[in-house]
């Protein structure tokens, strides 16, 4: 576990979460009082490419003009 004081926390952000997100605990406090813990969210690996392939479709109808009631408010 490394405790960080937030002032330091505030100029090493990302090389904090890096270490969160790669499993040591880190813990900001405030003066010598801890006040939170850094931790990854679960599941938050970010975004793959093609990880919705096959699972939508787009129909013909995707590519026909909007009505113009639907237009109207785009074009103004």
């Amino acid at each position: 576990m490394v405790s960080i004081p937030i002032h330091v926390a505030k100029a090493k952000l990302s090389e904090l979460i890096e270490r969160a997100c790669a499993g040591e605990t880190v813990v900001i406090a405030h003066g010598k009082r801890p006040m939170v813990r850094l931790v990854p969210v679960d599941g938050a690996t970010g975004r793959a490419f093609g990880a919705m392939k096959g699972r939508a479709t787009v129909t013909e109808s995707f590519f026909d003009p909007l009505p113009a009631e639907e237009l109207d408010p785009w074009q103004q």
